[in-house]
């Protein structure tokens, strides 16, 4: 399948959202306004992979990073936030076309360096990044804990 990759309009938000819910379920009751204002932000970007018929088939967003990125060396690193293709247009290089894009939205922002991250568990995400030529860099896992109030 034939797809382009541009950037998201606010005219796409409906879609973009839609693709957003499909990738992180949990976002289903952020109100549109919150994924609306990165649209507006100069250190970030999100891509929309559409088809011929210009319906959003997949996006991508990207954002430059400026505090530490685990693995990375140097400061802006661009950073693949999240990325999804609608399962009936996967393995068609639609993924790689908008990972791309990514990578050099981020070389024009000053980046020599593109990170991304996913969950220890994720191995789908794993081999996604994989084929897409990233390297591993170290595996993490996070804690916390509350602190009393006074």
């Amino acid at each position: 399948m034939s797809v382009r990759i541009r950037p998201c309009r606010e005219a796409d938000l409906g879609a973009w959202t839609a693709l957003r819910e499909a990738l992180w379920p949990w976002l289903k009751d952020e109100p549109d306004v919150m994924a609306a204002q990165m649209l507006s932000r100069g250190d970030a970007a999100v891509l929309l992979a559409v088809d011929t018929d210009d319906l959003a088939v997949g996006f991508a967003e990207v954002a430059l990073r400026r505090d530490y990125v685990n693995g990375c060396e140097t400061s802006p690193v661009g950073f693949l936030e999240g990325i999804y293709v609608d399962p009936a247009h996967r393995l068609g290089g639609v993924a790689r076309a908008l990972c791309e894009e990514a990578e050099r939205w981020s070389a024009r922002h000053g980046c020599t360096e593109f990170a991304s991250d996913a969950l220890l568990d994720n191995v789908a995400s794993h081999a996604m990044h994989d084929a897409l030529g990233f390297e591993e860099t170290e595996r993490v896992v996070y804690f916390r804990k509350m602190l009393p109030t006074r």
